[in-house]
C-alpha cells in the first residue's frame, strides 16, 4: 500500500485519498491501521476509537461477505475526512446492494440460540457510531460512517 498524503485545507479540515483494497479478509489489518490513523488524528478516547475500528471491520466483513459473496471479488474504497467535530469515514464497493431496512433488528434480549444469525453487525455500526448512512451511486455502494467528537 502506498504511503497516503493528507490534505489539510482552511479551517482544519482534513481529507485523505481515497484507499482501493482487495475485497478479502487479509485486507481488513491494512484498513484498520488507516481507521486507528484517523481516530488518532481526531483525537478520540481509546473506547470510542476502538468502536470506529470495529465498526469499519464489520461494515468490510459485510462487504466481503454479502456485497461481493466471497473473498477476491471485488475492491472496497476507503477514505476519511476530518471536518470541524465529525470524523467521517467513506467505503465504497460494486457489489450487491441492500436496503439496510430490509435487514431485521435483532432481537438481544433472547437466549443466544433463539437469536438470528444475521443483522446483529449492523445493529454494533449504529451502536459504535452516530451516524450510518447507505446510499447507491448508479453501481456503487457507498457507506458513510460518521463518529462526533464529545
Amino acid at each position: 500500500m502506498p504511503s497516503q498524503q493528507l490534505v489539510i485545507f482552511k479551517g482544519g479540515f482534513i481529507w485523505m485519498p481515497a484507499v482501493k483494497f482487495p475485497g478479502r479478509y487479509d485486507s481488513l489489518a491494512k484498513i484498520a491501521d488507516l481507521v486507528k490513523k484517523a481516530t488518532q488524528e481526531f483525537g478520540l478516547d481509546r473506547l470510542a476509537a476502538y468502536g470506529v475500528e470495529t465498526a469499519v471491520d464489520e461494515a468490510c466483513s459485510n462487504i466481503i461477505e454479502h456485497a461481493y459473496g466471497g473473498e477476491g471479488k471485488g475492491e472496497i474504497e476507503f477514505n476519511y475526512r476530518i471536518k470541524d467535530n465529525f470524523l467521517i469515514i467513506t467505503l465504497q464497493d460494486t457489489g450487491k446492494s441492500f436496503n439496510p431496512k430490509s435487514v431485521p433488528k435483532p432481537k438481544i434480549n433472547v437466549p443466544l440460540k433463539q437469536r438470528q444469525e444475521t443483522g446483529l453487525g449492523l445493529y454494533f455500526m449504529h451502536q459504535w457510531m452516530d451516524e450510518v448512512k447507505y446510499d447507491t451511486a448508479g453501481k456503487t455502494n457507498v457507506l458513510t460512517l460518521i463518529k462526533r467528537k464529545g
